[in-house]
């Protein structure tokens, strides 16, 4: 019962929902979560009214209202103009800066405790790049920037797997020469901090792949795990860390060795994703580590080409949405 009354006494503080390229499925995935959610979770959405399903119930709310309240029977949403509806399937650059704005404050509000996390639904990068000039390689960049951090990390999760890429959107070419030893040791150390914090893991199991096939074969397919990826293993395990690796990456993702890690430390971007996208693919949650603040995201685009149909499938965001919730609840 007291448990009950605290948490009554202080409602959680909303999940800021940042609006995202109003042409895509963004707007009818927020819906779809707050009719799902809305006994269980207060939201609170920023971007424009107009581009939400004219079906829901919406009020439009400031900063310091009751928003936990206000999100059982409408979405909560901070009002901002784009100036112009949205048309599905078809991106304006007239919105681009708009989008970039409602992240900034969205941002905002998770810094100033008045949100709990943040999740972003997706953008469409060539429309901002069209529209506003946008000087960033994606999302997380750009949430990197607005936090002042330098390094941040990607994880992927679902029920069954946690996935981290240490190099994430560059060519495949080019992975060899951006894969360094700060650059590891950096997202080895951001990884096991994450899981500590935000995930309540007390000693993290972290599996680490190798770059080269069969983790190298004792330097017969590549020098990387024994030049570069095994001494700085070392080195963390010889801070507490419990790490094993490097390991064969073919080995790694079936049910027995999954067991085994919370979390696979992997070498490029497919190496982790498809893994985990083979596993759950409308169920996978995309979370940025090393920020200030929670954020998730649902791991997927915009999908114009089913935009505004009813088609769009939610599970994603609410999985994203709850698992920011969680999060929350453990930084407390």
């Amino acid at each position: 019962g007291a448990a009950c009354i605290c948490c009554h006494s202080r409602p959680m503080k909303p999940i800021a929902i940042s609006c995202c390229e109003p042409a895509g499925i963004g707007p009818e995935i927020a819906a779809t979560a707050w009719k799902r959610l809305r006994g269980e979770i207060p939201l609170l959405w920023v971007g424009d009214p107009g581009h939400l399903p004219t079906d829901l119930p919406q009020k439009h709310v400031k900063v310091g209202d009751d928003i936990a309240q206000i999100s059982l029977t409408a979405l909560p949403v901070l009002a901002r103009d784009f100036g112009g509806p949205a048309i599905p399937g078809t991106p304006k650059p007239s919105h681009a800066q708009g989008v970039i704005d409602a992240i900034a404050t969205s941002v905002d509000l998770v810094k100033s405790g008045d949100a709990s996390a943040l999740c972003t639904a997706p953008i469409h990068k060539a429309a901002l790049i069209n529209g506003a000039d946008f000087a960033y390689p994606g999302h997380t960049e750009y949430l990197a920037a607005l936090a002042k951090t330098d390094r941040v990390v990607m994880m992927l999760a679902c029920k069954d797997l946690r996935v981290v890429p240490t190099t994430i959107h560059i060519p495949l070419a080019d992975v060899p020469s951006h894969l360094t030893a700060s650059l590891l040791t950096d997202t080895l150390l951001i990884t096991h901090a994450a899981l500590r914090r935000d995930f309540g893991i007390d000693q993290p199991q972290i599996a680490v792949a190798g770059l080269n096939p069969h983790a190298g074969e004792d330097g017969k397919m590549g020098m990387e795990e024994i030049e570069l990826i095994g001494p700085v293993l070392t080195a963390l395990r010889s801070e507490g860390l419990n790490i094993s690796g490097p390991m064969s990456a073919d080995t790694m993702f079936h049910e027995g060795a999954r067991a085994r890690y919370d979390v696979a430390v992997c070498m490029y971007h497919d190496q982790a994703l498809i893994p985990i996208k083979t596993l759950d693919f409308s169920g996978g949650v995309n979370v940025t580590l090393g920020l200030p603040f929670i954020r998730t995201s649902p791991d997927h685009g915009t999908a114009f080409d089913i935009a505004g149909q009813g088609k769009a499938d939610a599970t994603s965001m609410i999985t994203a949405i709850r698992m920011a919730a969680e999060m929350a609840k453990k930084r407390g």
